[in-house]
């Protein structure tokens, strides 16, 4: 069975109701009780409940990331201002934010995720991440640019 980001996220719902089941159970029982004292462990457990929902929501978004097709387009850009990098010494830069990477990003095909699907004047139809697409706006006169959605409807 392979694992999906689905599976992980259903998981964390389960363990979001677990813990919320454990809490509404404890908060039923009054604190002047004897009882009381001994559900402090069990209120502890439905932290550690959450801590584990919080964890495999984290796991299930770096999976998401994992599984996305790569833009694959023959140079690299930064992720945020597109087509911004300068090369030098093996190390590229983003001229606009100062972010680096310790390798030629600009000579190297493109690893971010594809998001958009863009399709030009003639019907050709090309799927890039976001970095990409900023050069293609500006590039591309009458291209139609369309948001790709992930698993859950939004925007990818």
């Amino acid at each position: 069975m392979t694992v999906t980001p689905e599976h992980l996220t259903v998981l964390a719902s389960r363990a979001e109701a677990l813990t919320a089941e454990v809490l509404a159970l404890c908060d039923r029982v009054p604190n002047a009780s004897p009882e009381a004292e001994h559900l402090a462990v069990a209120r502890h457990a439905a932290t550690w409940l959450t801590r584990g929902a919080e964890d495999l929501r984290r796991a299930a978004a770096d999976l998401a990331k994992l599984q996305a097709q790569p833009c694959g387009l023959p140079w690299g850009v930064c992720p945020e201002h597109g087509n911004t990098l300068s090369t030098r010494g093996g190390i590229s830069t983003c001229r606009v934010c100062s972010r680096t990477w310790n390798h030629d990003r600009l000579g190297l095909p493109c690893p971010e995720p594809v998001t958009w699907k863009v399709i030009d004047q003639a019907g050709t139809e090309t799927r890039m991440c976001d970095g990409h697409v900023l050069g293609a706006r500006a590039a591309a006169g009458g291209a139609t640019f369309v948001r790709l959605l992930d698993e859950n409807g939004v925007p990818a």
